[in-house]
């Protein structure tokens, strides 16, 4: 059984929240001992403060619309797809979110330099700042790794869905913006033990590790099973989606 933290709890009588869509990176450094960059989140944020976690967030409506240097492999979309009402421009949007996501909170670009000129009048912010360093998101180089829906009885749900990526497409320097304090590269078998790694996050890390250890490649075959920590009459468990 999960113990909530009172302060993530819904209020009693208070309408269900239907869960947003986010998306998180799995910034991977390989190596006899992996490492994984992780930050904990500020202890100003009201959902989740002070846990331990990859860099990520909602999908905005601008996540859908910019250009990339490669596109999601076909099996990273099929996987993305296989589960629940996911469009093709959906599972873009949210490989392009956990990429935007980790340029804002670290200062990494999760991309391949672009030669070519594109008009970013129409891009929000982020996006504008993110092509002006000269290169342009690189979806081929996510797979996608796990899932974690928030449980029903929290005050705010996601739908979270977590792409590993190697970390030698993670270009320039950690820059926090504030959102994650403490940016740092951890091993993977000490972060999924430290007290304020939450379930979701453990359960990403776990994935991961597995799959590095079996040198599975990526990324993985379109029927490759994707893991989802799901809660179910107030127990959470891991299915296979």
């Amino acid at each position: 059984m999960r113990k909530l933290d009172p302060s993530q709890r819904r209020p009693d009588g208070a309408p269900l929240p239907k869960p947003i869509d986010a998306a998180t990176a799995v910034i991977i450094r390989r190596g006899i001992e992996p490492s994984v960059l992780m930050g904990y989140r500020s202890a100003a944020h009201k959902f989740m403060p002070n846990t331990l976690v990859f860099p990520g967030g909602r999908v905005d409506p601008d996540d859908h619309t910019p250009p990339a240097s490669g596109e999601l492999a076909s099996e990273t979309m099929q996987r993305l797809r296989r589960k629940g009402r996911v469009s093709a421009r959906k599972a873009r949007a949210l490989a392009l979110a956990a990429i935007r996501e980790t340029f804002e909170e670290t200062g990494l670009v999760l991309g391949r330099r672009f030669k070519e000129q594109v008009d970013t009048s129409s891009l929000a912010k982020d996006w504008r700042q993110f092509f002006d360093t000269g290169f342009a998101p690189a979806l081929d180089a996510l797979d996608y790794l796990f899932r974690a829906v928030t449980p029903p009885d929290n005050f705010r749900r996601f739908d979270a869905r977590f792409f590993i990526v190697d970390a030698s497409l993670a270009h320039g320097e950690i820059a926090g913006s504030g959102e994650l304090v403490d940016l740092q590269w951890i091993p993977i078998r000490d972060a999924m033990n430290m007290p304020r790694t939450p379930s979701p996050t453990r359960g990403a890390l776990k994935t991961a590790l597995s799959l590095i250890n079996e040198e599975v490649s990526f990324p993985q075959q379109a029927n490759a099973p994707v893991p989802a920590l799901i809660s179910r009459y107030g127990i959470e468990a891991i299915e296979y989606h």
